[in-house]
């Protein structure tokens, strides 16, 4: 019998890579999309093993509609309180009046049950609306993967490709969790499979500290990256709380702020997986963080000593 999972967010950057993962199984798709948007008709148009069905969060019998007869509800919806509380929750209370037997909450994130009050907000969005869900009739499955590797060459400042260096706070041997967002997607569509899932799936690509990822830029690319300390933890989550407060735009989802945050809880420790489960559903290939910064180097810049910069006149 073919299973239907109804996917939410996904138009977004993993929940796309979701959908396209769960399409390599035998299974059917039902994607949601609020009223007026049609940007998944658009994405998913021509694809018979996925439909398009339209609800908004804010009405409760159109949602629970939407979500009926679904095996699994898969959130990937992305945001901050606005969507992963308010959203979220109405999702959650149809997928329980719709008697959806299973949840997956839009987690995917390092492990945000141990971090201080105040430390971060995305992680204390997840771990609020975790205890809703815990309270819930169904069976939930929460993916935990550290930060998505793919972040390494873009948003997350940790290298500095020009000067050639490894930002550290703290300590450059903190190991840091590190999962692609196309293996996220990947476990994510097994977890929907799963009906064995437990209440939480921890997944690590890789596991290395900034001394590590020094010294795989440095065999990369045949130059030396030195590590440069940046400062503490605690003078960094200082800085994040003097950001925020300074903030214009409190509900933005990754503020330079939310990124400094997301960095105090991986190199305090608070936030690293402990219970990582890479075997639960056999031998995978998983995308390292040599993989990606090597696919990088390739199509960004030539391999070799970097040249000179040039001198200032004047």
């Amino acid at each position: 019998m073919t299973r239907t999972v109804l996917v939410a967010g996904a138009t977004g950057d993993l929940g796309h890579r979701i959908v396209r993962e769960l399409r390599l199984h035998d299974v059917h798709v039902r994607v949601l999309t609020r009223p007026g948007n049609e940007a998944a008709a658009t994405l998913f148009d021509g694809d018979e093993g996925v439909d398009v069905v339209t609800a908004g969060y804010s009405d409760p019998d159109a949602l629970a509609g939407a979500v009926s007869g679904a095996d699994v509800v898969v959130s990937a919806l992305s945001g901050t309180r606005p969507v992963i509380l308010d959203a979220q929750r109405a999702l959650l209370r149809a997928t329980v009046a719709a008697g959806v037997p299973r949840f997956v909450p839009s987690d995917y994130s390092a492990d945000y049950r141990r971090i201080r009050p105040g430390s971060n907000r995305n992680f204390e969005l997840r771990r609020d609306f975790a205890a809703d869900v815990d309270a819930a009739d169904v069976r939930a499955t929460s993916i935990l993967n550290g930060m998505f590797t793919d972040l390494l060459t873009d948003e997350a400042p940790l290298i500095l490709f020009d000067r050639r260096r490894v930002l550290f706070w703290s300590s450059a041997d903190q190991l840091l969790d590190f999962t692609t967002k196309d293996d996220v997607a990947r476990i994510t569509a097994l977890v929907a499979l799963d009906d064995t899932s437990p209440r939480v799936v921890e997944i690590a690509g890789s596991r290395v500290s900034a001394r590590d990822v020094a010294q795989i830029m440095t065999e990369l690319t045949g130059t030396r990256f030195a590590l440069q300390w940046a400062g503490t933890t605690g003078t960094l989550s200082a800085m994040s709380t003097i950001g925020r407060r300074l903030s214009k735009n409190a509900e933005a989802t990754f503020p330079a702020w939310q990124g400094m945050q997301y960095f105090v809880s991986m190199f305090s420790g608070e936030a690293r997986l402990r219970h990582v489960d890479n075997d639960r559903y056999g031998e995978l290939t998983w995308t390292s963080v040599r993989d990606v910064l090597d696919a990088h180097l390739a199509t960004s810049t030539p391999k070799g000593p970097a040249a000179p910069s040039p001198r200032r006149r004047g």
